[in-house]
């Protein structure tokens, strides 16, 4: 089973795209990385997706998962 990705990538003169992996156009553009981070996370969680947010030099920043795993790990007690 795949899961879906939405990234949040740098573009053009600071602005800031919402794009879902493979896709050939962005969702969303916002003007503030932020605002891009926000609608990216409903994204992901909506479609129990991942997030991954880059830096503006194109590296990741950081990954979040919002799916729902069908092993979750089990509490330490």
């Amino acid at each position: 089973m795949s899961r879906n990705s939405y990234h949040v990538f740098p573009v053009r003169d600071g602005f800031w795209s919402v794009k879902r992996g493979g896709a050939a156009r962005a969702s969303k553009t916002f003007e503030v990385k932020s605002d891009a981070v926000n609608f990216g996370r409903h994204l992901s969680t909506n479609h129990n997706g991942v997030l991954v947010i880059h830096r503006k030099d194109g590296t990741i920043q950081n990954a979040n998962s919002f799916a729902n795993e069908l092993n979750p790990p089990k509490d330490k007690k």
